[in-house]
């Protein structure tokens, strides 16, 4: 039975257990970012036989819980998601993380992009190549149409003095 759920989710395109071997055998805990046409959720989690145990969980939905006043699904709201995600990994000792997007392409400048520089901003370190981050104006919203500009300075000593 077990053998036919894998298979099964090879089947649907669900899992790519190649990429997620390679992951595994990497020893680190993994960066899980998943993107939705609703919000964005990050994940650190570390691999058990008996199943994937998550470390700490951040979405933009937790950041409202914080006071942010944050709306949309955005890079400015993905980067402040990955960077509160940070705050919460070091304080759990969490230092190295590896990058697993899942069947997500990594676009630059996009979102899964903009996690990964705040959670590298805030002091985890992930294998990466810098040339994949939004530039500053698109970190900021200043690429919105609806005037939803931030002030990122702002957002992350809120953060820091909340997590």
């Amino acid at each position: 039975m077990m053998q036919y759920s894998v298979m099964k989710r090879r089947r649907e395109g669900v899992t790519n257990y190649h990429k997620r071997l390679k992951l595994l055998k990497s020893g680190l805990p993994r960066l899980v970012v998943r993107p939705s046409n609703k919000g964005i959720l990050a994940q650190v989690v570390n691999y058990a036989q008996s199943g994937d145990l998550v470390v700490c969980t951040v979405t933009e939905r937790s950041l409202k819980k914080l006071g942010l006043n944050v709306d949309g699904n955005s890079v400015p709201v993905s980067y402040l998601v990955g960077f509160a995600l940070g705050l919460k990994c070091k304080k759990k000792k969490v230092k190295n993380a590896i990058l697993d997007s899942g069947r997500y392409n990594i676009i630059k400048g996009g979102r899964i992009s903009a996690v990964l520089k705040g959670f590298t901003d805030a002091g985890v370190k992930v294998p990466h190549e810098s040339s994949i981050f939004p530039k500053k104006d698109r970190l900021a919203g200043k690429h919105l149409k609806n005037g939803a500009s931030i002030n990122l300075d702002e957002m992350k000593k809120m953060l820091e003095e909340k997590i």
